[in-house]
C-alpha cells in the first residue's frame, strides 16, 4: 500500500508579541539617533588629525624615506647570508660500465606515505554489545540483557496474564507455541526482562478536554515515573492536527513540559495521530521495543485516515504496541459505542489493552497498570516456515501452558505483512547467474 499522502507530526509555532515588536521600533528609533551623534564626532575629530599632519608633515616623509632605506638593505644582507649557511651536497657519479640495480618493487619509495602501509587492527566480532547469532541473547555492561534478532526474524511482545486478569510472570520458553497462519512455528529466540522501551503519549487536545486535561497529564506523568528510568518517550498532542510538543527524551521534566502546551479546541483526529506517530517511532526511536499510548475522550471525526487504514500502518511498521485510555464517560451513548469498538480493535490488533475509566480519578490507577504490563512482558520470536517472498498478512496465535497454572491468556499483535525481499539490483543478479 503507498502512502504518499499520509499524516505527519507538525511542531508548535508561537506568534511574536506585539509589545515586544512595539520595543524593537523605539530601540532602532535610538540606535538611528546615536548612530548620527557619533558619525558628527567623527567629522570633528577628522578636523583636528588634519591640522595635526599638515605641522608635521616634513617629519612623517622622512620616517617613511628611512623605512624603505632599511628594507632595502635587509633585503641585500638576509639572501648573502642564507647562501653562505647552506652546506653543499656532494651527488656521487655512477659508473655506466657497471649494472643498474633495480630497487624493490614490494617498498614502497614514494616520498608520501600511502595509507596502504598502515597496519590497521582487525574488528572484534565477539563484542560483548553484540549477537553471538541470529536470536542471541547478550549481557550487557550494565547487566541487562538484549536479544538481537535478523533480518527475517518476526518479534512478538506478548504479556501473560490469568482468569482474573493478574500477570504471570514466570514462564520459559518451553510454555509458549506459536503458530503463524494454523502452522505451528518453532521459537529461535526467548526474552523475559524489563527492557526500555521507546514510547509516544498522544493525547487528545480537541476542545472537550478542557476540563480534564489536568487529570490526564497528571496520570500521564505518573506512568512515565512507574516506567524503566532508561525508557525515551515523546509527547504528542492532538486534535485535527497532531502537534510533537516534546521529542524523544528521558527527562521527565522536558516531558512534563511537552504535556503542558496545549489549547484544546478543534475536532479529532485519532487515527491520523496514531499513523503519524507509528512514523516517528521508525524515524527516530532507538530502543527495538515500541509502545503508544492513546488518550481521548471521544470517537474520531477529523481523520484523513479511516480506522482500517490507520491500523494497517502500524502492522506495516512491524509494531508499535497501541494503548488505549477512552475517556468516554461524559459523551453520548452511539459516540461512545463508536469510540469504545475502534479503541478496543486498535488495541487488539496490535498486542495491546483498551481500558474505559468511569471517572477521571481512575485514570492515574490506570496509568500504573499500563506501566506495569509494558515492563513484564516477554518477547518471542520465530522464523517464519512461509517464504517472505509470498508476502501478504500472516495471521499469529500465541497460546501459553504451564502445570503450576491453570487457564492462561496471551496478548500479542494478531498478526503482521511480511515484507517482500527488494529486488536485486541488474549487475547482482547477472553475477548470481554467472556463478551458477
Amino acid at each position: 500500500m503507498a502512502w504518499n499522502n499520509r499524516p505527519t507530526l507538525q511542531t508548535r509555532s508561537f506568534t511574536k508579541d506585539r509589545s515586544l515588536s512595539s520595543f524593537g521600533v523605539v530601540m532602532e528609533s535610538a540606535y538611528r539617533q546615536i548612530r548620527l551623534l557619533a558619525f558628527s564626532d567623527i567629522a570633528l575629530r577628522l578636523r583636528g588629525m588634519t591640522r595635526l599632519i599638515a605641522t608635521s608633515g616634513m617629519a612623517l616623509a622622512g620616517l617613511v624615506l628611512l623605512g624603505f632605506s632599511a628594507r632595502s638593505l635587509l633585503c641585500q644582507v638576509l639572501p648573502a647570508a642564507s647562501t653562505q649557511a647552506q652546506p653543499t651536497m656532494h651527488v656521487p657519479m655512477r659508473d655506466p660500465t657497471l649494472p643498474e640495480v633495480q630497487q624493490r618493487l614490494d617498498t614502497d619509495h614514494d616520498p608520501i606515505v600511502s595509507p596502504d602501509s598502515e597496519v590497521i587492527a582487525p574488528v572484534s566480532l565477539t563484542s560483548p554489545l553484540s549477537p553471538a547469532g541470529p536470536g542471541a541473547i547478550q549481557k550487557r555492561q550494565d547487566g541487562s540483557y538484549t536479544m538481537h534478532k535478523d533480518v527475517d526474524e518476526v518479534l512478538l511482545t506478548c504479556a501473560v496474564v490469568d482468569e482474573k486478569g493478574q500477570p504471570i510472570q514466570d514462564l520459559s520458553r518451553g510454555d509458549f507455541r506459536v503458530w503463524e497462519d494454523g502452522v505451528p512455528q518453532a521459537t529461535s529466540s526467548f526474552l523475559h526482562q524489563d527492557q526500555p522501551v521507546s514510547m509516544g503519549i498522544l493525547v487528545d487536545n480537541s476542545g472537550s478536554m478542557r476540563d480534564k486535561r489536568a487529570a490526564v497529564n497528571a496520570a500521564a506523568l505518573d506512568l512515565l515515573k512507574a516506567s524503566n528510568s532508561q525508557d525515551a518517550a515523546f509527547i504528542v498532542n492532538f486534535s485535527d492536527r497532531a502537534i510533537l510538543d516534546q521529542a524523544f527524551t528521558s527527562d521527565i521534566g522536558a516531558l512534563n513540559r511537552g504535556l503542558s502546551h496545549f489549547d484544546s479546541k478543534g475536532t479529532t483526529a485519532i487515527y491520523d495521530a496514531v499513523a503519524a506517530s507509528a512514523d516517528e517511532l521508525v524515524n527516530h526511536a532507538k530502543l527495538p521495543k515500541q509502545v503508544l499510548l492513546v488518550i481521548t475522550d471521544g470517537a474520531d471525526n477529523a481523520s484523513r485516515l479511516d480506522l482500517e487504514q490507520a491500523i494497517r500502518r502500524v502492522q506495516d511498521l512491524g509494531g508499535p504496541v497501541v494503548y488505549s485510555i477512552g475517556l468516554l464517560f461524559g459523551a453520548d451513548k452511539e459516540e461512545s459505542e463508536r469510540a469504545r469498538d475502534a479503541l478496543e480493535k486498535l488495541s487488539q490488533e496490535t498486542g495491546g489493552i483498551a481500558y474505559f475509566p468511569r471517572s477521571l480519578q481512575d485514570v492515574d490507577g490506570i496509568a500504573t497498570d499500563v506501566a506495569r504490563d509494558i515492563r513484564g512482558q516477554y518477547t518471542i520470536g520465530y522464523h517464519s516456515a512461509n517464504p517472505a517472498s509470498m508476502g501478504g498478512y500472516r495471521v499469529v496465535r500465541v497460546e501459553a501452558s504451564a502445570p503450576k497454572h491453570g487457564k492462561m491468556i496471551v496478548r500479542t499483535r494478531r498478526g503482521y505483512f511480511a515484507r517482500k525481499p527488494a529486488p536485486l539490483p541488474l549487475h547482482s543478479q547477472t553475477a548470481q547467474i554467472a556463478t551458477q
